[in-house]
This record gives C-alpha cells, structure tokens and sequence, in this order.
C-alpha cells in the first residue's frame, strides 16, 4: 500500500516565463528568391570577413525581435539589394538545419518575391561584394548557401506555385 502524500507547497508547474527557458531554441531567418524575364535567380555574393564569405546565397538575413519572417524577408531584401517589394512576397518553403556554423538550430523561410525589375539596379549592402542573375543549370561548382538541392527545389516551387520543405537544405 502507498502511504506517499503529495507535497502541498510543490507548484505542479514551472512559472511560464521558467519553462519558456527549458524549450529548444532555434534561429529564424527569412531569404527572397527573385526571378528576371529568363527565370534566372538573384543571388549574392558574401564580402570577405563575412560569415561564408566567397559563398553566394539569396538576399536575406535573421529576423529581429517580434519581426514576422514575410516582413524579415521584405526588409533585408531592402537592406542587402535596395529593391523594395510591391506586393507581401509568397511562402515558397522552409529549410530546418540542425546546425549552423556550432550555432545550433536555423529555421529558413524562403520567399518568392516575385520578378525582377528591368533594367536591374542592385544597391548592395557592405556585406556582399557581388551580384548575378543564375539559372540552376549555371551553379554547377559555385559556392552556394544553401546548396544546389535546395536552390533548384526553390526555383522550381516559384515557377509552379508550389512549397517545398527543406531538411539540412535538401527536400524532403
């Protein structure tokens, strides 16, 4: 027979903002995917002395505190490229990575901004030192962030309106 009593002064849950501070922790960030009239890709190339510095990759960047990451992605679209979108940009899809340079978790938000506009005038920001215009079939050996898995599964959900989920940058 069980003679055990439950404590009365033991909360029977953590406060909150206590177990807040238990659950997994993950970075969120947001990326643009714009295509021209040929249905190539704007990508940028990270200046040296930044985090993956040679790497090329889409406009984007982390989320601030609070931001959503629609409005994450119109604003570093601005920050990093000087376009600004006319219209809220289309979820094109999310990667989950595990790890990222020993950071721990990132969750990316890709984001379909729809086409470029012509003539094209790209304003970088200090952190990229190049700018290009590729079609998946033209970034066989480019350094990429993320990886070609992950670009051309982007590249084909903005031409056929779909979403595609990413698992370590590949499709799942």
């Amino acid at each position: 027979m069980d003679t055990t009593v439950p404590a009365s002064d033991v909360p029977l849950v953590l406060p909150r903002a206590e177990w807040v501070r238990t659950l997994p922790q993950s970075i969120v960030a947001s990326c643009v995917l714009l295509l021209d009239d040929e249905d190539r890709m704007l990508l940028l190339r990270y200046a040296a002395g930044q985090p993956g510095a040679g790497m090329w990759g889409l406009p984007g960047g982390m989320l601030d505190h609070g931001e959503d990451p629609a409005t994450a992605a119109r604003r570093e679209l601005c920050e990093e490229t000087g376009l600004v979108l006319d219209e809220a940009p289309r979820l094109l899809g999310y990667d989950h990575r595990s790890d990222v340079l020993g950071t721990g978790p990132v969750i990316d938000f890709y984001f379909h901004g729809g086409r470029l506009p012509s003539p094209l005038s790209v304003r970088r920001s200090a952190e990229h030192d190049d700018d290009g215009l590729f079609a998946p079939a033209d970034l066989d050996g480019v350094p990429l962030s993320p990886g070609l898995p992950a670009l051309t599964a982007l590249h084909t959900a903005a031409l056929t309106g779909t979403v595609v989920c990413l698992r370590e940058s590949r499709p799942v």
